[in-house]
């Protein structure tokens, strides 16, 4: 029965993230519009929410929510900063720049927190994930600035990581 309810639950979380990224997409509240958001939603959800999710909707929580916007601001924030800095990089060629492969360690228990810092850590201008190895991060940076593990974490990953942590406590 347990089994049963962690389904239900894990269809409801998914249908429920799809019908929103629909209504974003969408920007319409019209009826129609919204009953087909409802259906194609579901119909999708229905064929994807066993891999989709792995929490349901035990994993919503207001103070959650609240952290996932702070996150999308935070990495919003960092993405503009890189983009204007590799910008900065690209138009000026006689800045010195010195890239290579920096290590760090997570302290991210789940693996969907760790792909979610890696994505983020890529997505970012300057930076690659390279692998990820339990809890140990590779990532190309463009602009070592230090070798030292924990400074290349404060730089690179602690802003988004703090969050993650909140969230996926």
């Amino acid at each position: 029965m347990g089994s049963k309810i962690s389904n239900i639950s894990k269809l409801i979380f998914t249908w429920l993230i799809i019908f929103i990224l629909w209504l974003a997409f969408t920007a319409s509240f019209e009826l129609y519009e919204v009953i087909t958001g409802l259906s194609i939603s579901l119909i999708i959800s229905l064929l994807t929410y066993k891999t989709f999710t792995t929490r349901g909707v035990k994993g919503l929580s207001p103070v959650k929510l609240i952290f996932v916007f702070k996150y999308i601001f935070v990495f919003l924030i960092a993405l503009v900063k890189a983009n204007f800095h590799v910008a900065r990089i690209v138009l000026s060629p006689e800045l010195p720049i010195n890239p290579g492969i920096v290590e760090f360690e997570s302290k991210l228990d789940s693996d969907f927190a760790k792909m979610i810092l890696a994505n983020s850590i890529t997505l970012t201008p300057g930076t690659l994930s390279v692998d990820v190895i339990e809890n140990k991060f590779f990532i190309h940076w463009l602009e070592v600035k230090d070798t030292n593990p924990e400074v290349a974490y404060n730089e690179i990953a602690k802003p988004f990581e703090d969050i993650l942590l909140k969230i996926y406590a």
